[in-house]
């Protein structure tokens, strides 16, 4: 497979926040926009609450991750399901005078048709977890705790 590259721009328009957009998902004729609101959290000085900061959107790209992912490994494996959600927080630490997402935790929901489909939909998940490529990429524990339900 070739190598992807995938755009971001961002501009700073105030205090201590700014728009991000991708060129690639703005969709012609529609309204619907490819932008999002950042800026410094409000545990950090002069952080604004309320707006997606860079920890939150770390930690959504591995649940997002996880996801697509998962909806990949299940449609191989036949897995029947109804649902899929997944709940995450990242950990923001202070290691050797550097802050770091030491750990990302994941808890994913599956609703499976069939009790039968149980383990199955166990290795779906772990094979998901396993195969993120966004949780291969970085250095950051990745902790999951997977609840099926019927």
């Amino acid at each position: 497979m070739e190598a992807h590259y995938y755009t971001i721009d961002i501009n700073w328009n105030q205090e201590r926040k700014g728009i991000m957009c991708s060129p690639e998902l703005n969709i012609s004729g529609s309204d619907v926009s490819s932008c999002i609101e950042v800026a410094t959290p409000p545990e950090f000085p002069k952080g604004i609450p309320g707006i997606w900061s860079p920890e939150h959107l770390f930690t959504a790209s591995v649940s997002s991750c996880l996801m697509t992912t998962f909806l990949a490994i299940a449609e191989n494996f036949r897995l029947e399901f109804t649902s899929f959600s997944c709940k995450a927080k990242g950990k923001l630490d202070q290691v050797d005078g550097k802050y770091l997402m030491t750990e990302i935790i994941l808890e994913p929901t599956v609703v499976i048709v069939n009790e039968k489909d149980r383990e199955k939909a166990e290795r779906v998940l772990v094979k998901s977890e396993a195969a993120c490529l966004i949780s291969n990429s970085i250095k950051s524990k990745i902790s999951m705790y997977p609840t099926i339900k019927i």
